[in-house]
Order: structure tokens, then sequence, then C-alpha cells
């Protein structure tokens, strides 16, 4: 792709996600988010392949619908109140469209069926892209809204997240679909603790961002596309690839990394709150996804023999240069001290 086009549909992708972020009025919130659905559709069909161009067509689909559905309900709410602010109260079937639309939006069970299929149709970047900068323009939002919208939908979409996530990515063999439902079960966490305590939601999104930032990166690097792809990758970088393990285990949410600190902090909430049936089955409703992390684990470093082969790299794959994962990998691995730091001050 040419260098001024791909920098504008980066530059494009950015400010459009800042604008809805920045927005308190509903048009320009939604301009926000039809300009990010049109800015990041070349680059899903920049690799000129089939499953490209069928994952953005399903993509266009499913984000223009959920951009109707907040047309739809921002002007029936400025119909019956006679205001377009996103944070004055507004009517609760308004309310109701809009927290549908935006967990259209963000892939939430039960309508994240089109998220899988997206993530497996695309290049690794573009499916780091989708999972975490594409999620905090729809989290923004909900954050705005948090003071109107519906206790019981949001725990209720939120659990049934975190058991579709886990117990869907069980039998799953490609490692952005295992991304992909990783990331299902995460956003079930965020939703979970939106009305409980927001500051503690925006601390979890962007310690999921940082945990699947890292997690990506490693993927690409080795390129890791199905779990068979761990018999040859030892001996691309056995240090990398055991990065990559932890930041797995980190992902799942294992106590000396990174990745426990939001769920611990959420379940004390729940606890705090009363609400200990809740926070007792979201905890068993995230074992399935330590599961199948584990089990790439038990498949990468316990089933390989750490000795040299002759192909350092899979045949059909092309080798590719290493990134730097050191910040990413550090914050991934190390984060949990801080704890107390990082509650208080989000």
């Amino acid at each position: 792709m040419n260098p001024l086009i791909w920098a504008l549909l980066i530059t494009s992708l950015s400010t459009s996600t800042i604008i809805t972020m920045a927005s308190h009025h509903w048009l320009l919130a939604w301009l926000g988010l039809e300009l990010n659905t049109l800015s990041i559709l070349p680059i899903i069909m920049k690799t000129h392949h089939p499953r490209a161009t069928e994952a953005a067509t399903k993509y266009f689909i499913i984000q223009t619908f959920a951009a109707a559905l907040i047309l739809f309900a921002s002007t029936i709410n400025a119909w019956q109140t006679g205001h377009w602010s996103i944070t004055t109260s507004s009517t609760t079937q308004t309310t109701t469209i809009m927290t549908i639309a935006l967990m259209l939006k963000l892939g939430v069970a039960p309508a994240h069926l089109w998220y899988p299929e997206i993530l497996q149709g695309v290049t690794m970047n573009t499916a780091l892209t989708i999972t975490t900068w594409q999620k905090i323009a729809p989290t923004t939002l909900l954050l705005l809204l948090h003071n109107h919208l519906s206790t019981t939908l949001l725990m209720l979409t939120g659990l049934t997240s975190a058991l579709i996530g886990g117990l869907t990515g069980l039998n799953q063999t490609q490692t952005r679909k295992i991304m992909a439902f990783s990331s299902i079960a995460h956003t079930g966490w965020l939703l979970m603790t939106l009305m409980l305590a927001p500051h503690l939601t925006t601390m979890t999104l962007i310690i999921y961002i940082l945990m699947t930032i890292a997690t990506f990166t490693s993927l690409n690097t080795t390129t890791m596309k199905t779990i068979t792809d761990t018999n040859t990758t030892w001996t691309n970088s056995p240090a990398l690839l055991t990065l990559m393990m932890l930041s797995l285990m980190s992902l799942g949410g294992l106590p000396p990394l990174t990745g426990f600190m939001p769920k611990l902090l959420i379940l004390n909430d729940l606890i705090i709150k009363n609400l200990t049936p809740l926070g007792v089955t979201l905890a068993l409703a995230s074992l399935p996804s330590l599961f199948f992390y584990i089990r790439l684990t038990y498949l990468t470093m316990l089933i390989n023999p750490p000795n040299n082969t002759n192909t350092k790299y899979n045949w059909r794959m092309k080798p590719l240069p290493q990134q730097s994962t050191t910040t990413t990998m550090t914050l991934t691995l190390f984060l949990l001290p801080t704890t107390p730091l990082l509650y208080l001050t989000t």
C-alpha cells in the first residue's frame, strides 16, 4: 500500500476514536464511529485475499447496523427530551437501544458471532488493532452513559460473555480465534465492573490492551497461526517463546502476573457490594479460558524437546523481523506490585 494512503488511514483511524472519546454530542460521537469504521475497512482488505474481503464485508455490515441503531436511538432521545447530550439523562428505551448497539460494536455475547470470524480473516497486526484500539470508542461511550445504564442488562451480558468466551475457546486450534474468544471473555469482565466502579473499568481496559499487544506481537514474530505451529516455534527464539507463554498466563489471570490485578479488584468490588454468588460464578467462568492458555503452554514448552531442527521457520510462513516486545512484555508480567497505586489513581 502507498505510504501516503497508509498514513492517511492510520491518522483517520486514530482521529476518529479521539473524536468519539472527546464528544458530548450524539451526532459527533456517531460521526467518529462511522469514520472509524470507514478507516479500518481498507486496512482489513489490504491483503487482497478472499478471507480478508469476507471479513471486511462482515465488519462493515455489523458496524453499520450498530451505528444506525445509535443514530436511531439518539434521534428518538432528541425528539423526546429536546437535547443531544450524551451525559444528560435520557429515557430507558433509548438507553437500552444504545447499550445493545455499543455491545454489538464491542462483540459482547450473545452478539459475538461475527468477532472470531473477522479476526480469523485478517492479518495479525489488523487483528491486534480490532481487539485493542477498536474497543476504546464504544467503551468510552458506555462510561459516559454509565449513570443511566441498566445494571441487570450489563451484569447479564458480562456474565454471558465470560462464560461463552471461555467455553467456546476450548475447541479452537487457530491462535487468532483463541485470542478472539479471550477478548470476548475479557470484555465480559469489563462490563461487570462498569456499574460498580468506572475507574476500575478504565484500568482493566488499559491492562487488557497491554497484555494483548504483548501476546499478539509475540505471535506475529514467531508466526504462530495454529496450535500445531508450536512444533517449530521453540527453535525460533526460546526466550521469546517463554515470555509469550508467560503473557498468555497473564491473560488468563494467574496470580504472580499483571493479569491477576483487574480480576482481583473486580471480585473484591463484587464481594464488597454483597454480590458474592455473582463473583464466584464469574471466577469459575474464567477457568475454561485459563485452561486453553495452559494447553497452549503445555503443547509448546513441555511436549517439544528443546533441540535444534534444520528449519528455523515453518515452510509456508515468511520469516518476520524481530519486533520490540520489551516494554509491553515487562508491563504484562510485572505490574502486580503497583496495584494500590494504579487503583487509586485511575
